[in-house]
């Protein structure tokens, strides 16, 4: 790598970030290809493994040779490998899916922020590999009969333009609501398929959390996800349109912890993240008013209750401290 040219405080930012998740994710994949069904996932989870991890030593590699300290991350501690299966029925494989999409969008804000050659080679390599998993695990999970297609709908023969104001409406209870259009229906069957997957995810993790408050947030967690899946199959319902929900239940009834209390929090911190940016876009080009009012609701509670998962990881010293700018004043 040149190590001539120094890199920005935004592709400090972004990579510290970037190798605190990867090396949380790379504890999470140990554990599930240890306890993977069949032979396809594991080489999934596995390809995946050695993908990721050879961008963090090209992380730690960029790093010393710019003299930044990196970020202590998550290392072997912050898993248990003997721990029984706390997740059934490709899970592993649905999770990891759902990570893809949320590291798609990431990366190109990341490629955005960066200018060095070297940062914006490993976003590339990250998002090449990031598009070949979706795809892999896409494909895995529908030939399994797992993963539920969006609705199906009449197929457009014309072309139309909206001529009122009208089309917007929603709150009115006298009056009767437009249909969904089929992009409001895409970012409704999204927002069901995470979310049932976020359920899962946080109903194992408060099965085996060992800090009672952390349990608690966790309980607190799932039934704020119950709330979300509600309302956006309620809003489907109204225009006639059924979700079908992927198959099985995936939770075991184990309550031996495959991963550290600080693991766990940081993966629905960063979970809770991802969702506020998936909401927002959903806001932005949802048209009916209603629908947009709950994304809206939706937002905030995953902001508060994504502060409050800060405010229990500061108190426990799990949340390290990001680079930052040095005080002018103090060393004045």
């Amino acid at each position: 790598m040149n190590n001539k040219k120094a890199i920005s405080s935004a592709e400090i930012g972004t990579l510290w970030l970037t190798y605190r998740q990867k090396t949380l994710i790379l504890r999470i994949l140990e554990y599930f290809k240890k306890n993977a069904d069949d032979e396809e996932a594991k080489n999934i989870l596995g390809g995946l493994w050695q993908q990721l991890n050879y961008y963090v030593l090209q992380i730690e590699d960029l790093f010393q040779q710019q003299g930044i300290a990196f970020p202590v991350g998550f290392k072997k501690e912050d898993v248990n490998l003997d721990a029984p299966k706390l997740f059934d029925n490709g899970f592993d494989i649905m999770f990891v899916r759902v990570l893809k999409q949320l590291s798609m969008g990431l990366y190109t804000i990341s490629m955005n922020m960066s200018y060095n050659d070297d940062v914006t080679k490993i976003y590339k390599g990250l998002t090449s590999v990031t598009q070949d998993i979706y795809t892999l695990s896409t494909q895995y999970l529908l030939q399994k009969g797992i993963l539920a297609l969006p609705p199906k709908v009449t197929m457009p023969k014309s072309t139309e333009f909206i001529e009122s104001i009208n089309y917007r409406s929603g709150f009115n209870p006298f009056s009767d609501k437009r249909v969904l259009n089929d992009i409001e229906i895409g970012f409704l069957h999204h927002g069901i398929e995470t979310n049932n997957i976020g359920l899962q995810l946080i109903m194992g993790f408060a099965q085996c959390a060992q800090n009672k408050e952390v349990k608690e947030y966790f309980l607190k967690g799932k039934e704020l996800a119950k709330k979300q899946i509600k309302e956006m199959t309620d809003t489907l319902l109204e225009s006639d349109v059924q979700f079908s929900a992927t198959s099985g239940s995936t939770v075991t009834t184990s309550t031996i912890p495959p991963f550290s209390d600080k693991l766990m929090m940081s993966c629905i911190y960063y979970l809770d993240g991802f969702g506020m940016v998936g909401t927002s876009i959903g806001l932005f080009f949802t048209l009916r008013n209603d629908i947009a009012m709950k994304s809206a609701l939706i937002g905030k509670d995953i902001y508060l209750y994504g502060r409050e998962g800060v405010e229990i990881m500061i108190k426990n010293g799990w949340l390290e401290e990001p680079p930052q700018m040095e005080n002018r004043n103090k060393l004045m």
